[in-house]
């Protein structure tokens, strides 16, 4: 018997909400432009609009040195890096250990030292300064420290919280004895990858055959996270709720866009949401990120399967697994005919039908969570009027697997953005993945001004 209906399927999908043909591409990016209004004047929004004071530097300098340190999930790298011509990033010394905490508990001085610890031997010879990215909730500060507001990511220094991260490094370099650069620059990975977006991708997003004997400007860099989590951060001329007005020098806004509200969410994703430990925030990241397109899409097939929409012999064998992955999940996508793995060993040889549909629900989930990632990042384009000197493009520098890896992200995203951009009139700009880029990213502020 046929069991592979997309009329249906698509029809299922639109009547719980999440099918992306049911998304307006310009009133998702209208909704987000208002959002980040309200966020940069200090009302009620659902995207804070954090402050980083950082300037986007127009132009890395060449030849100066300086010490990058990455505090991620698992691990701390320090390195030291300097930029060569072309702005290529050189990297010497580099280290890497656990990220403190993540071992067992530690108090904050033992804590500091531990980064100290592979901070130190980085500091001999002539540096400009250290760039930190520290990827956890910062309240940053106008000297460019931050003062730590959570950890997470099973870090585990209760005493942490609450002190400021770069001057608590610099006192436990000087209870090591070192000297002790003056500025320690802090910055989260969306920063990172915007800065490192301004040092690795050319400003006219391609190969320079020759000098530039016109002088054209230079058009701005977005940092664009599409990985575990999803957030976007863009330079900004105007912050009414710090009284920041700079149309000359703008400042890099951390848009904290995983926690916006899209309307196009439906009733299997809220009933999703409130399965997670945090339900009722992180409601863009639950659609699009890659912490939960696994179990999102999950949630969604066993509605699937409840409502017959969705048949294979195994299918309730397959509903009843504790969860689904998102990495095993993409790893079927990318082979589903091999029958292999923890999604593809449930399907015998003879439902090929049924093999269709599964995959055609799972894409349809993942097209709309790429539209809905896509207007975030339009609307920072649009927030800067920017793209229509052909001369001077906007660069999007992305770092996330999931915009890598996952199977139908990057198309959907790139295509839907294509269409929300070039809407009413063309605009230059390219969206592209940039490597290492909260190392690099933390090297190129440690360089600012």
């Amino acid at each position: 018997m046929k069991t592979f209906d997309p009329f249906a399927l698509a029809d299922f999908a639109r009547s719980y909400g999440f099918h992306y043909d049911i998304c307006d591409p310009p009133t998702m990016v209208q909704d987000a432009l208002l959002d980040m209004e309200r966020g940069l004047a200090g009302k009620s929004s659902s995207m804070p609009m954090i402050p980083s004071y950082l300037r986007p530097i127009t132009e890395v300098p060449l030849g100066k040195t300086v010490v990058a340190l990455d505090a991620g999930g698992t691990n701390l790298r320090a390195a030291r890096v300097s930029f060569k011509e072309a702005g290529k990033p050189e990297t010497t010394g580099l280290t890497k250990i656990p990220m403190p905490g993540t071992k067992g508990r530690v108090g904050a001085e033992e804590f500091f030292d531990r980064i100290a610890e592979i901070t130190a031997p980085l500091l001999e010879g002539e540096i400009e300064g250290i760039g930190f990215c520290f990827s956890y909730p910062m309240q940053m500060r106008e000297d460019g420290d931050g003062l730590l507001i959570s950890l997470s990511k099973e870090v585990d220094a209760p005493e942490v919280p609450g002190m400021v991260i770069g001057d608590s490094l610099k006192q436990a370099l000087k209870r090591r004895g070192v000297r002790v650069p003056e500025r320690v620059v802090l910055l989260n990975d969306t920063v990172a990858a915007l800065l490192a977006g301004l040092a690795e991708i050319r400003p006219d997003c391609g190969r320079i055959r020759g000098p530039d004997k016109f002088g054209a400007p230079s058009g701005p860099v977005v940092g664009f996270i599409l990985g575990t989590g999803f957030n976007t951060a863009y330079p900004e001329k105007f912050i009414p709720k710090i009284n920041f007005n700079s149309p000359e020098s703008p400042m890099i806004v951390v848009c904290e866009s995983g926690t916006s509200a899209p309307r196009y969410l439906g009733l299997l994703d809220r009933e999703f949401d409130a399965t997670t430990k945090n339900p009722g925030v992180f409601t863009m990241e639950k659609a699009a990120a890659g912490a939960y397109l696994g179990p999102l899409t999950f949630h969604i097939l066993k509605k699937a399967i409840d409502e017959g929409v969705l048949r294979f012999k195994r299918a309730g064998e397959f509903a009843a697994l504790p969860v689904l992955q998102t990495r095993d999940l993409n790893e079927f996508m990318h082979s589903p005919l091999s029958r292999e793995g923890p999604v593809g060993a449930f399907f015998d040889k003879d439902e090929l039908d049924s093999l269709r549909a599964f995959v055609y629900l799972v894409s349809i989930v993942t097209q709309r969570g790429a539209y809905l990632a896509a207007a975030v990042v339009a609307a920072a384009v649009e927030r800067m009027g920017a793209g229509f000197d052909p001369f001077s493009p906007v660069r999007v520098a992305v770092e996330g697997t999931t915009y890598v890896v996952y199977r139908g992200v990057r198309e959907a995203l790139e295509s839907a953005l294509h269409i929300m951009l070039n809407r009413e009139k063309p605009r230059s700009y390219l969206i592209t993945p940039v490597e290492q880029a909260s190392l690099f990213g933390a090297a190129v502020a440690g360089l600012s001004k």
